[in-house]
């Protein structure tokens, strides 16, 4: 699965960026999509998950209440808002997809295909 993200780029505390996955020659529709992060020296961590449908949307507590996430079936792309970032929210951002419909977690191991990721820095 060829995913693909892109939105990273370096903005100052207390500001926004949305990022992108999208799957050229993909169908998305159907499978669960995850956004993990992973900062310089630090393990991959899960930031959020949407399920296809209706189904869950799960949040990791570090980023509850200023990241968002969405699909947008049309484009066949799904979204990661993220407002009021941190210093600490630097990273590179990874899109990954489950095999399953309905978001079960973030833990990494769900996840079979991932894109090449997208860096977030923010100063402070």
């Amino acid at each position: 699965v060829p995913l693909v993200e892109s939105g990273g780029g370096l903005v100052q505390a207390g500001g926004s960026l949305r990022l992108s996955c999208s799957a050229p020659g993909f169908n998305l529709d159907y499978y669960a999509i995850a956004w993990f992060r992973q900062a310089p020296g630090k393990e991959r961590e899960g930031v959020s998950c949407i399920s296809s449908g209706h189904g869950s949307i799960l949040y990791a507590d570090s980023v509850k209440g200023r990241f968002t996430v969405s699909r947008d079936y049309a484009k066949n792309t799904v979204y990661l808002q993220m407002n009021s970032l941190k210093p600490e929210d630097t990273a590179v951002y990874y899109c990954a997809t489950d095999t399953l419909s309905n978001c079960r977690g973030v833990t990494r191991s769900l996840y079979d295909h991932w894109g090449q990721g997208t860096q977030v820095t923010v100063s402070s």
